[in-house]
């Protein structure tokens, strides 16, 4: 077992979606496609749609005053701010200094964080890291996406896929009873071509890019890398841990795909029974889906403080990073 240092927790939550439905049968008139079709392979139903003039930083602005009613806190003495996306309304500034301002927060940094799909649990890592190390007290994590602005609405293997939403938490201090408990990253650069987005850059790897703007991804590569190494990765985070894949109560990978999610169960050993996901009603969401789906089982009354709760996010990069944390709302 490896030691792991944490003086910090989670102790509130928020989520927002926007109104705008976009069902399985929308897409039927949209592009050559059926409901069961996109039911039958992604698990999706339906997602949710950003409308023209709102932003990502409207999401997250969205989501913790959802967390500031519900759990009655107030972050005007948050210390620092990061968000994770990979839609920012701007190149600069960040989308966490606008937050930063819409809220009214005074003494915060702010950073923007881009690890795609695995973003949220990135900035969870890197919130503990802060709080541990004494630089930050109180730091508000935020993973939040308008995916809908980047995609190809002509390319049928990409646009069902994809929607837009935000979930943002409260990191704090607290030296006796801290909430992380062990945490796992890799990437594998080799295999970025398999799924991107343009941005200044026209190539990689002397490859030259599909230069639209829309997110181009290889499905059949990113699934075989996924159902691969996600399980190596899971058990490389029990390993660090101490506990046993048994002792983990709930598992909350990136709702990317219910086929997915069922083939690194099965592949993992841990029941699907016991998983978390949040790609029903809103698809994927990218860095916003976890959060999304943490939250979906707060509701539901599925968790409970004390559970172990294993986190694990894998996307474009190709990134993944997991975290085993104690529930402790």
């Amino acid at each position: 077992m490896q030691s792991f240092l944490s003086k910090a927790k989670l102790t509130a939550i928020g989520t927002y979606v926007p109104e705008r439905v976009l069902t399985n049968f929308d897409f039927e008139k949209m592009v050559d496609t059926s409901h069961e079709w996109i039911f039958s392979r992604t698990g999706i139903r339906e997602r949710r749609i950003a409308g023209p003039q709102e932003f990502t930083t409207d999401l997250c602005v969205a989501a913790v005053k959802d967390l500031i009613q519900r759990y009655e806190k107030s972050v005007r003495d948050v210390d620092c701010i990061l968000v994770a996306t990979t839609t920012p309304d701007y190149g600069f500034p960040s989308v966490a200094s606008q937050v930063q301002a819409r809220l009214g927060i005074e003494n915060a940094g702010a950073i923007d964080l881009n690890a795609a799909c695995a973003g949220f649990v990135y900035a969870l890592q890197m919130a503990n890291a802060l709080i541990t190390s004494g630089v930050n007290k109180k730091v508000l994590v935020i993973g939040a996406e308008t995916m809908s602005k980047t995609v190809d609405y002509s390319d049928r293997t990409t646009c069902i896929l994809f929607g837009d939403g935000a979930g943002a938490v409260l990191v704090e201090y607290d030296e006796t009873n801290p909430g992380f408990l062990a945490s796992h990253m890799t990437s594998n650069g080799e295999g970025g071509l398999y799924l991107y987005r343009t941005g200044l850059s026209q190539k990689m790897e002397g490859q030259e890019l599909k230069s639209n703007g829309c997110i181009v991804q290889n499905g059949r590569e990113v699934y075989k890398w996924a159902v691969t190494s996600v399980p190596l990765g899971m058990r490389c985070l029990i390993e660090k841990s101490g506990y046993q894949l048994e002792d983990v109560d709930w598992f909350v990978p990136h709702s990317a795909n219910l086929r997915m999610i069922e083939s690194i169960c099965q592949r993992s050993g841990f029941p699907l029974a016991k998983t978390l996901w949040s790609l029903e009603y809103y698809g994927n969401t990218s860095s916003a889906s976890i959060p999304l789906a943490l939250d979906k089982g707060e509701k539901e009354g599925k968790l409970h403080t004390g559970d172990k709760v294993m986190l694990y996010g894998f996307g474009g990069g190709l990134v993944q990073a997991g975290l085993l944390i104690n529930w402790t709302l």
